[in-house]
C-alpha cells in the first residue's frame, strides 16, 4: 500500500495550527490565574490598611486558594487570624506549612515560631513551651527563650526559669543576674516556708553572689538568719545593705529593728539611721528613728529638748509631708481637743494612700511592696520610697 504524501503535507499545517491553539489557551488561563492571585492579594491588603479584618481574610483565602504554594499569604493569613483571636484556624495555618515537604529551613522556623505565638496566645501553654524549644539555635532563640521564661516566672516554675535566665546569660544575650538572684531568693522563700532554711540559705548566698547590687537578695539573707538565731550575721548582712545598696535600706528598716534588739546594736543603728536620713531623708528611717526613740540632734528654739516626735517636725522644715504631720498631730494636743479625732480620722484617710508603693512600668500601686508587679510582671520596677516620695 502507497503512502500518500499529500495526506501529510495536508495534516502538517492542521498539527501546527492545532498546537498554537493550545499554547494560546495554556498561556492565557496562566496569565489569567497570575492576574487573579496579585489582584485578591493586593485587594487583602487594601482591606487590612483600611481595618477591615473580615474583608482581608476573604481576599487572603481568595489568594490561597489560587496559589496555594505561596507561604508568604499563608504566612500573612495566619498572622491575620492571630490578630483576631481565632487561634485554632492560626494553627491550621502553620501546621499546613509544617507539613509541607517543599518549605525552605527558614520558612519552617518561622511557621515554627508562628504556631508558638499561637499557642502563646491562646494560652495553651504547654504546647507553647514545647514549640518554643524546638527554636533553639535558630535566629528566634532570643525570642523563644524570652517567652519560656514568661511561662516559667507565670507558672512560677523557678528552678526552669534559673535555667534558661543562665543559658541567656551565658550566650550573652543579655544581663540576667538581677532576674537570676530573684529566681534564686523565689525557690528560697519555698524552701524557708517549708522549714528548710539551710537550704534556703544556700541559695541566698548564691543570689547574693550574683547579684550583689540587689537589694532582695541581702533583706532576704537577714531574715533567715534572724530566724536561725544568728542575729549578729543578719546585722552584719544588713550593714552590708547599707554601705552596698543604700537606695534598699528603708524596705530593710522594720527588720533592722528586730535585729538590732536581738544583737544589742541600737546605738550603733541609730547613728547608722541617722547618717542615712541625712543624706537621704525617708519617712521609713524616720519612722524607724521615732521607734528607737532617737533624740533629734537640733535643739528647740524654746531652749527645752526636744523628744523623739521632734524628729516630724524637723523632717517637715526639710520637705513638705502630709504623712509626717499626720503622725505629728497624733501625738500632740489640740487647744479644742473635742475636734482632734475627727481631725486626726480626716488626716489618716488623706495621708493613707500616699503611703503605698508605686510600679514605675505601669503605675499599679499596693500597700506592701512588690519585686515582682502584679501588675506588669516587671521585675525591680518598684521604688524603695512610698508614693508621697517619689
Amino acid at each position: 500500500m502507497e503512502f500518500d504524501l499529500s495526506w501529510l503535507l495536508l495534516g502538517l499545517p492542521l498539527a501546527f495550527i492545532l498546537g498554537w491553539l493550545a499554547s494560546r489557551l495554556d498561556l492565557r488561563q496562566i496569565r489569567a490565574e497570575n492576574r487573579q492571585a496579585p489582584k485578591a492579594y493586593f485587594k487583602g491588603l487594601n482591606f487590612l490598611l483600611n481595618e477591615q479584618q473580615d474583608k482581608a481574610i476573604d481576599a487572603f483565602i481568595e489568594a490561597v486558594q489560587n496559589d496555594p504554594d505561596t507561604t508568604e499569604l499563608h504566612f500573612a493569613l495566619g498572622n491575620l487570624f492571630r490578630r483576631r483571636g481565632e487561634y485554632n484556624r492560626a494553627v491550621r495555618v502553620h501546621e499546613h506549612l509544617l507539613s509541607r515537604a517543599d518549605l525552605s529551613p527558614s520558612d519552617r522556623e518561622r511557621a515554627q515560631h508562628g504556631i508558638a505565638q499561637d499557642f502563646l496566645k491562646a494560652g495553651l501553654l504547654d504546647r507553647a513551651e514545647e514549640a518554643l524549644r524546638r527554636l533553639e539555635a535558630t535566629p528566634y532563640e532570643t525570642e523563644s527563650r524570652l517567652a519560656l521564661l514568661a511561662i516559667y516566672e507565670r507558672s512560677r516554675d523557678w528552678p526552669q526559669a534559673a535555667d534558661i535566665a543562665r543559658r541567656m546569660q551565658a550566650a550573652g544575650q543579655g544581663d540576667f543576674s538581677a532576674r537570676l538572684a530573684h529566681y534564686l531568693c523565689e525557690q528560697a522563700a519555698e524552701n524557708a516556708s517549708n522549714a528548710q532554711l539551710e537550704a534556703a540559705l544556700d541559695l541566698l548566698h548564691e543570689a547574693v553572689a550574683t547579684a550583689p547590687q540587689s537589694i532582695r537578695p541581702r533583706i532576704a539573707l537577714a531574715q533567715i538568719l534572724f530566724r536561725l538565731d544568728r542575729a549578729e550575721d543578719a546585722y552584719q548582712t544588713l550593714l552590708h545593705l547599707a554601705a552596698e545598696t543604700p537606695q534598699g535600706l528603708p524596705l530593710a528598716a522594720p527588720l533592722l529593728l528586730e535585729v538590732a534588739a536581738a544583737s544589742q546594736h541600737q546605738e550603733d543603728t541609730v547613728a547608722l539611721l541617722r547618717q542615712h536620713y541625712q543624706q537621704t531623708p525617708s519617712l521609713d528611717l524616720l519612722d524607724a528613728l521615732v521607734t528607737l526613740g532617737a533624740k533629734p540632734a537640733a535643739a528647740a528654739e524654746d531652749g527645752n529638748i526636744p523628744d523623739e516626735r521632734s524628729w516630724y517636725v524637723q523632717h517637715l522644715t526639710r520637705e513638705p509631708s502630709l504623712v509626717a504631720a499626720t503622725k505629728w498631730l497624733a501625738g500632740e494636743k489640740l487647744s479644742q481637743e473635742q475636734y482632734h479625732p475627727a481631725v486626726q480620722k480626716a488626716l489618716d484617710h488623706a495621708s493613707k494612700p500616699l503611703l503605698r508603693y508605686r510600679c514605675a512600668a505601669c503605675g499599679f500601686e499596693a500597700r506592701t511592696h512588690f519585686w515582682h508587679c502584679p501588675g506588669c510582671q516587671s521585675w525591680d520596677s518598684y521604688p524603695a520610697r512610698r508614693v508621697e516620695e517619689l
